[in-house]
């Protein structure tokens, strides 16, 4: 285990989510930088923060408080989403969109909420389908794209769901809830798993899925997928193991025959390489 996957391990190994994200989000990039300096870049958070407080006066509404935070962000430091080369894999960490001011809205949002509340600002992450987002918690909720620097309406976010799932999508208002730092960050090393795997890196790919469990044990699809990694990198034995627990979990999932099928030839294979 590297010394930043332990270093995750101690900071998300508690019962609640009381951890700084882009402090997590950082020892996941620091995996991939090995000299990623961690404090430093928690110092460019503080330091980003420090102007945008600038910015702000107490007493403001919260829709002047979204405005100018907005304007810092997005006009005066440039923080875009990157259209050009969404699947670049740098766009998903959080240290290449702190100096290239450019990434996807998962880790746009990151750094959106670690300014805000580095500001006490009540800004939480909104893991809507297909498209990351952020709110301000305040009555009413303002809504807040980061990969297009504005703030949203619920009627757009209706309009999103309907071309992703067709006329009938309905906007649920738990689609729009806070969601905890650890679920942030499971779907964030999501997208960089289905990267992984498209570019054949499986250990990569694997390293993802074993974050991915470490933030959420026993997972039904992650431990399916992890088997799956593991059966193609030839690992037989914990391809096994993985595929078992995930059919103590889940006998019923859809693809749960599939890898029963497998479960016969892998025991053949594991037991070979005893």
């Amino acid at each position: 285990m590297s010394d930043a996957r332990r270093q995750l391990t101690a900071l998300v190994s508690g019962a609640d989510d009381e951890f700084d994200l882009a402090e997590a989000a950082l020892l996941i990039a620091q995996e991939e930088y090995p000299t990623l300096d961690v404090d430093y870049y928690l110092g460019r958070l503080d330091a980003l923060a420090a102007d945008a407080g600038k910015r702000l006066r107490p007493g403001l509404m919260p829709a002047e408080a979204v405005a100018r935070l907005n304007h810092f962000l997005f006009v005066e430091q440039r923080f875009r989403g990157n259209n050009e080369q969404y699947y670049d894999a740098r766009n998903s960490y959080l240290n290449e969109v702190l100096d290239r001011r450019t990434g996807i809205p998962i880790a746009l949002s990151i750094v959106y909420i670690g300014v805000a509340q580095r500001l006490d600002l009540p800004v939480y992450g909104v893991s809507f389908p297909g498209h990351f987002l952020v709110k301000y918690a305040s009555a009413p909720e303002i809504l807040i794209d980061p990969f297009f620097g504005k703030v949203i309406s619920t009627d757009e976010c209706a309009d999103r769901l309907t071309a992703i799932y067709g006329p009938s999508a309905k906007l649920d208002p738990r689609l729009l809830v806070a969601a905890r730092p650890r679920d942030i960050l499971t779907r964030m090393l999501s997208n960089l798993k289905q990267i992984y795997v498209e570019q054949h890196d499986l250990l990569r790919a694997l390293a993802c899925v074993d974050r991915i469990l470490l933030l959420a044990p026993d997972t039904p699809r992650e431990l399916r997928d992890r088997g799956i990694l593991y059966q193609r990198l030839e690992c037989f034995a914990a391809a096994l193991r993985d595929f078992e627990r995930y059919l103590q979990l889940a006998p019923n999932d859809k693809a749960a025959d599939t890898i029963r099928q497998t479960l016969p030839e892998l025991q053949r294979q594991a037991a070979s390489l005893q």
